[in-house]
Order: structure tokens, then sequence, then C-alpha cells
């Protein structure tokens, strides 16, 4: 075996007081191996206050605190809703989102699952295909969902967020919406039976409360898409009759399972397809 020779004057003696002037590369590795051990166990127990100083005392380090994860439980119903979160480049909103509806719908024992529906291709962002994609994703574990806004957080623990029993269910309906009034609008946040999405029924309202929600959106940070190309303006308000649930055309890049400050999600990352001859407007021109 390879040995390390020390000499001092000649003469054979302790180095630094400790180890021997000859001595093998193997003993050496030992030793410095059983110094890291010990350095760290020094700083586990010095972060958890386990080590105290006889000389002086030092305040303890708090150790970084763990996120909790909370446990659906079988008891809360049969139902499990899946949230689909159409989604691009909004992480800071995602922050805090994930968290508070984990939290929120936990504590209305709500059984459920969040599926982030990343678009990651280069064609312009498209939140129905999104919806229609992470309905096809979601699996048989979830019976109905909920097409939800990144932006927008429930605040009112009287929402309803239960099994839509009775048809289309719009929670984030326009007298409660903090931001969209109009009589039309239909986004936000609206749950649906599987089923009912497969009919596409038209959604019932809401009637109860205001201010009940946060709206975390800044317009002057991200901007939205709002611009209209070709003949786009005109077609937005036709009803298209062939695109739609069961023909979106797209591809699943990845799909992982994150938690985000303690919060369970599914990010599914999304290639979608585009017809330029059919809806020429999915890039600018």
């Amino acid at each position: 075996m390879a040995e390390v020779h020390c000499f001092q004057g000649g003469r054979s003696g302790l180095f630094l007081g400790i180890l021997p002037r000859k001595c093998s590369i193997f003993k050496l590795f030992l030793i410095c191996l059983l110094l890291g051990l010990l350095s760290m166990l020094w700083l586990q127990f010095s972060c958890t206050g386990e080590v105290k100083k006889h000389e002086e005392k030092s305040p303890k380090q708090p150790c970084p605190p763990v996120a909790r994860t909370i446990s659906e439980d079988p008891s809360w119903g049969p139902h499990r809703l899946a949230i689909l979160v159409p989604f691009r480049e909004r992480f800071e909103e995602l922050l805090s989102f994930v968290p508070h509806m984990h939290q929120y719908l936990s504590e209305k024992k709500i059984r459920h699952q969040i599926f982030i529906i990343n678009q990651v291709d280069h064609y312009r962002f498209n939140r129905a295909s999104l919806i229609n994609v992470g309905f096809l994703e979601s699996g048989n574990e979830t019976d109905y969902i909920a097409m939800h806004d990144v932006d927008l957080l429930p605040l009112n623990p009287d929402l309803d967020y239960g099994f839509p029993e009775k048809g289309p269910f719009h929670v984030a309906s326009p007298e409660l919406h903090p931001l969209y009034h109009y009589k039309t609008y239909v986004g936000g946040i609206l749950l649906l039976t599987k089923q009912h999405y497969e009919m596409l029924h038209r959604p019932s309202g809401i009637t109860t409360g205001y201010q009940t929600f946060r709206h975390i959106h800044d317009p002057a940070w991200r901007k939205r898409d709002q611009k209209r190309i070709a003949s786009q303006k005109q077609e937005q308000f036709k009803v298209d009759r062939q695109g739609g649930l069961h023909n979106v055309q797209y591809r699943v890049e990845s799909r992982s399972e994150l938690t985000v400050g303690g919060a369970p999600c599914t990010v599914l990352n999304i290639l979608l397809d585009c017809d330029m001859n059919e809806t020429p407007w999915c890039v600018f021109s």
C-alpha cells in the first residue's frame, strides 16, 4: 500500500501533534472522513440547539421550517375535483396560487388535484385548448373540474367548490368577480362535472356576497394578449362546431409532480398544434 513519509530534521515524529510521521493514505482518508462526519453532526446539533456552549451561550439558530402538506381524507366525500389552470410564464402568480388553493380547498374538505397546463410551444396562448388538454389528461381519479384562472384567489369560505350535481356552476360570476362585471362573463372559475363538460352546457350564476376574491394579475407587469389578427375578430363570435375537446392536437412534452410551498400539483408541459389554414392567427404575422 502506498505510504506518505514526513520527515523533519531526518527524524520521525508526530505531524501537527496528531498524526504519526509515517502513515498510509488509507488511514488519512479514514481520518478525513471521520472529521467530516463530526462536522456535519456538530452543524445539525447547533441548528436544533441541542449543543450548548459552556463558556458563552449564543442565540439558537432556527432550522428552516418545513412546509406541511395537508393529506386529503376519504371521509371528505366520494367526489374529487380537478383544478385545471391554463398557464404560461406567470410563475410569480403560481407561487401564490398553488399553496393558497390547496389550503383553501383542504379547509373546506374538498378532495382535489391541481393541474398546471403549461403551454411551452411558440404559438399564441390558447386558453380553451389548454383546458381541453387538461380535461383529457386529468385521468379517472377526478369526476369534476374547475376551469380556474391562476390570478384569482378565493377568499370567502362560503364559496361553493362542491360537486355541481345540478349543472355547471359559475363560482366567479359577474357580480362577484373583482374586475369583470358584464353579464355574459363566464370566465375566472367555472365548475362542471366531467359528464357535463362533454355536453358543453352553459353555466348558471351564483348570487351570494361581494369582494370574495383576490385578483393578483398586474397588467403593468404582464400584459394580456388581446390582439386580433386577420379575420380573428369576426371568427371569434362564431360557434366552432368542428374544433374542440375530441380533436385538439397536442403533445405532452413532460409531466411532473411538484410541491409549491408545501402544496402538491401536477405540471404538464404542452405543445399545441396549429392548422395555419384554419386559424392563421395562432401566430403573430
